[in-house]
């Protein structure tokens, strides 16, 4: 599909301007696209690379009154911030925009007016929490108070974040204001809704046009459209003083909501870039839009931004959005209220010149189906027994063997057979690293661009020059020829993903010029025979266990001063009773003892798996959203608790004809089967 566009823009998620880039952000986001832009590059394709900052939503706010200080003074802080880090790392955007400016309020104001005019908008009058004391409505993340699911103390009005349940504030049990400590009171007030669920047949379209979307993409987002109810309609505006005004009457003290504002950065920041040619990059068909984000920005790339984009009309819409899940931190979700993060302006000051060390790691250990792990034993080991040993070794000895036996010139490349195979690899290792990275398989293509190197080293030992020259300096001479032009391959097979390594390279090879994509194809010679080199230098240092020791500690001790303070041990939470109900509204339930005989993933579907049940009276299917807990073998030969004369309905064009009963586990927030005692045969009725 990619082959019929002409250029491609890429956007990378907004980072929030609370604070600074870790980790996990990198590996998310920043560091798949840029590698990504680079080998379009190196392929000599026309592409543009745009982000900024993102500095409005309840984030920025919540760090300005904790700190005391205005929000402008949290933006302007972490913008820079941000910017210098990711650019110091080697993210190459040619634009790094900010959505506070003269020229995004523009862009937001007239994008959200031109909606407002057509009609797109419901105007709604809904009861929302107000702050009585501080006397300002209430956004999600000002109302703490119990959990109406596992009864923690501190949930917030949007999200639960014990147990992830997706709230609203009016679900909370005993609700607070973090203001000012006050009970909030429910006041009316309206605001302007985007009406998602007239807009699902659009959407589905859309998004079913598009099969070749990562699964974990494909699934979350047809997974909104089949949930519950649907898609509800969503408010594009909020009750806030920090924003982009809304631009219509009657809408004083209100501002655009963050996520109609923020994506719109990504338009402001190539009308920076581009001046009066930016419409070519959002209007002409033949430009493809890729959004590179983390897997919590899903449901905003692929629903709500595609709506809004469609109803403006004129705009094209992302083609493809290769979200990566999360990166986990030494066995732990990345926090940065516990400091449980490694930050990126740290590690270049902790690690100076060794950008590309981490760009490798993270590569290498990138989230892209499922979440992962970085640790600084991984680090350690990546470094010192791939780096150090296998890409550093590789072009240390070429180059200290050519300064030896060659006098610092690149001879001619051997002929021989072994000569043309192991020349060879570099048009077959390139083709697979180009296939992966169109794919946006980075892990997989690095491990290509690593095989490479494992070539080179092979031949060299395999040939051993420092043996030969003493009876045949010609030939040793030519192996060194063909190992020198396997340098200069590298050089360009790895530049995307380790940029400061191959001008390194390229350096010690004489300051070769850089090689395009296609020439890696060729049979070579890739650096002209009787070039003068460059003097020889260690590409990689190896790390000590001293570093990572340091490094480990560091990371305990921020931890440790962001711990509350010692509390006793709390007792599983439960959840609330449901409301009371009588005996005539539980009667008409025929729950039965069923057999699982069969149990498949549904395609397309991460959470859900098909189920082939006997319930003694029949055979039928019902669809469980277990997947994410059980694989299919788990299940199969399982009795379970059947509700079966649930009214059936077709989710993924497969009609479930029942629901299995399952129990939430408070202490590992596991579900787990409701099983029948195993002597009770199937088709037996509950009572």
């Amino acid at each position: 599909m990619a082959s019929e566009f002409k250029r491609t823009l890429v956007t990378a998620a907004l980072p929030y301007a609370n604070g600074p880039i870790h980790l996990g952000h990198l590996a998310g986001c920043y560091l798949p696209s840029d590698i990504y832009v680079r080998f379009k590059r190196l392929k000599g394709d026309e592409v543009a690379f745009v982000c900024g900052s993102d500095e409005h939503g309840m984030a920025i706010t919540m760090k300005a009154r904790k700190e005391g200080v205005t929000p402008r003074e949290i933006v302007d802080r972490y913008h820079v911030v941000m910017r210098d880090a990711l650019a110091d790392f080697g993210i190459a955007f040619d634009h790094y925009s900010r959505t506070s400016s003269d020229r995004h309020k523009q862009v937001a104001s007239e994008f959200f007016k031109t909606l407002y005019d057509k009609g797109v908008f419901e105007a709604r009058q809904t009861d929302q929490y107000f702050d009585p004391e501080a006397q300002q409505f209430l956004a999600d993340r000002y109302i703490t108070g119990t959990c109406p699911r596992c009864s923690h103390d501190a949930a917030y009005g949007d999200q639960c974040e014990k147990c992830g349940a997706t709230l609203n504030p009016t679900d909370l049990i005993n609700p607070r204001s973090t203001l000012s400590g006050a009970t909030p009171v429910l006041k009316p007030t309206t605001n302007w809704f985007l009406p998602l669920d007239k807009l699902s047949d659009d959407l589905r379209r859309y998004i079913t046009s598009h099969p070749e979307w990562k699964p974990n993409v494909y699934g979350q987002t047809l997974s909104w459209l089949d949930a519950g109810d649907g898609l509800q309609p969503r408010s594009m505006t909020r009750d806030l003083d920090w924003g982009v005004p809304v631009p219509v009457e009657g809408a004083d003290g209100k501002v655009l909501y963050v996520w109609f504002d923020a994506p719109l950065g990504y338009i402001t920041a190539t009308q920076e870039l581009m001046g009066d040619q930016w419409e070519t990059w959002w209007k002409d068909p033949s430009t493809r839009l890729v959004h590179f984000i983390g897997k919590d920005n899903i449901v905003f790339h692929c629903v709500i931004f595609p709506a809004i984009l469609m109803q403006h009309g004129g705009y094209i819409l992302p083609d493809q959005v290769p979200a990566n899940e999360f990166l986990n931190l030494e066995g732990q979700k990345l926090s940065t209220s516990r400091n449980w993060a490694v930050w990126l302006h740290e590690y270049l000051a902790d690690f100076p010149g060794q950008q590309d060390v981490l760009r490798y790691v993270l590569t290498a250990t990138m989230p892209e189906t499922k979440d992962n792990d970085f640790t600084w034993a991984d680090f350690q080991q990546r470094n010192n027994s791939e780096l150090v040993a296998v890409l550093g070794n590789l072009v240390n000895r070429v180059m200290v063997l050519n300064h030896k036996f060659c006098g610092g010139t690149v001879p001619a490349a051997g002929v021989l057979p072994q000569d043309r195979e192991a020349l060879g690899a570099v048009a077959a290792q390139s083709a697979l690293i180009g296939e992966a990275l169109e794919a946006f398989k980075f892990r997989e293509a690095l491990g290509h661009a690593m095989d490479l190197a494992r070539v080179g080293n092979k031949y060299l030992a395999d040939e051993a020059p420092w043996q030969v020259v003493k009876t045949d300096p010609d030939r040793a001479a030519a192996i060194l020829g063909v190992a020198t032009q396997l340098v200069a391959a590298l050089a360009t097979a790895f530049e995307a993903f380790m940029p400061f390594t191959a001008d390194r390279i390229r350096t010690m090879l004489g300051g070769a010029p850089a090689l395009t994509w296609a020439d890696l194809a060729t049979a070579g010679p890739w650096i002209p025979v009787g070039t003068a080199l460059g003097e020889a230098s260690l590409l990689f240092q190896k790390i000590e266990d001293e570093q990572v020791a340091a490094q480990r500690a560091k990371l305990e001790a921020a931890a440790a001063a962001n711990q509350p303070a010692p509390m006793e041990p709390e007792q599983p939470a439960l959840t609330p009773l449901a409301p009371e109900i009588t005996y005539d509204q539980f009667a008409p339930l025929d729950l039965r003892v069923a057999l699982v005989l069969e149990a498949e993933r549904v395609p397309k579907a991460d959470r859900l798996l098909k189920l082939t049940l006997d319930t003694g009276l029949d055979r039928r299917t019902v669809l469980s959203g277990i997947a994410e807990h059980f694989a299919p073998e788990e299940v199969v030969g399982r009795r379970v608790i059947l509700l079966a004369n649930l009214a059936p309905r077709a989710m993924r064009g497969i009609e479930s004809q029942g629901m299995i009963l399952m129990a939430d586990n408070p202490e590992t927030g596991k579900l787990a089967f409701v099983q029948p005692d195993s002597d009770l045969p199937v088709g037996a009725t509950v009572r």
